[in-house]
């Protein structure tokens, strides 16, 4: 069994292995495809609101391709908007995208090579894409994660390209409900989230209780930062209770 081993090639795996890479890339990038165009239409939104802003079309797409973050973007968006300066907006920013800290450990033991190009795959994480390409207990499809940033990368920094460009009024804005799109999509995704979780409830209610009182006397950017506060101290919250014969908490 040894020398049958030992006699086997080895291109054999990594054939196969590039094979269901390249499978798992076209799989990601037909799954990203529809959200590549809602992220086309999300482009379009923080372009011609930044526009609307002052921030001129390169700011803005330059500011896409590099953060790729549309709650990141939009937060600062919101935190300038509301006169709260660079501090508040920063911190807001930095708070929202933390989550791509447990995101990127989460995925870290799929990504392949070395430490600098682990490093730069990461990069592709996002998302939509770390949700699509995740296959339950921990584990993640390489391919799959870089297809479906591929489909939406582009995406987003075109859509902000071209609402930057054409700076569309307010008024057409609010007709093609395009300021009411990012709003929503997030309430989508935390509707879902909240649905099965009690704790996870707990804590949306209360941040955005937090955020509903503070937004009605200080700026947004802090009212943002004090939602936070609340959402943790929401997840923080709940009693633990004793698992039945055990004598041991529970989360």
């Amino acid at each position: 069994m040894d020398s049958d081993r030992a006699m086997s090639p080895r291109t054999e795996p990594s054939s196969s292995y590039r094979a269901d890479a390249r499978a798992g890339v076209r799989a990601g990038l037909r799954l990203g495809a529809g959200l590549g165009a809602a992220t086309f239409v999300l482009g379009v939104t923080f372009g011609s609101e930044a526009a609307s802003q002052g921030w001129g079309s390169l700011a803005a797409v330059v500011c896409s391709a590099l953060v790729m973050s549309g709650s990141a973007q939009f937060a600062v968006l919101t935190s300038l908007a509301g006169g709260t300066g660079v501090a508040p907006a920063v911190t807001a920013v930095a708070l929202i995208n933390a989550r791509f800290v447990t995101m990127g450990v989460a995925v870290a033991r799929d990504l392949k090579g070395s430490r600098w190009r682990r490093a730069f795959e990461g990069q592709t994480v996002i998302d939509a894409s770390w949700v699509i390409a995740h296959e339950g207990e921990g584990r993640f499809d390489r391919g799959k994660l870089f297809g479906a940033t591929l489909a939406q990368a582009p995406a987003w920094v075109a859509g902000t390209a071209l609402g930057a460009a054409l700076a569309p009024s307010p008024g057409l804005v609010g007709t093609f409900g395009l300021d009411v799109v990012y709003p929503a999509f997030f309430l989508l995704l935390l509707l879902d989230e909240v649905r099965p979780s009690r704790r996870a409830r707990a804590a949306a209610g209360l941040g955005a209780a937090l955020a509903a009182a503070l937004v009605l006397a200080v700026p947004a950017g802090v009212a943002l930062i004090g939602s936070t506060a609340g959402a943790l101290l929401g997840l923080n919250g709940r009693r633990r209770t004793k698992r039945p014969g055990t004598g041991r908490n529970e989360p």
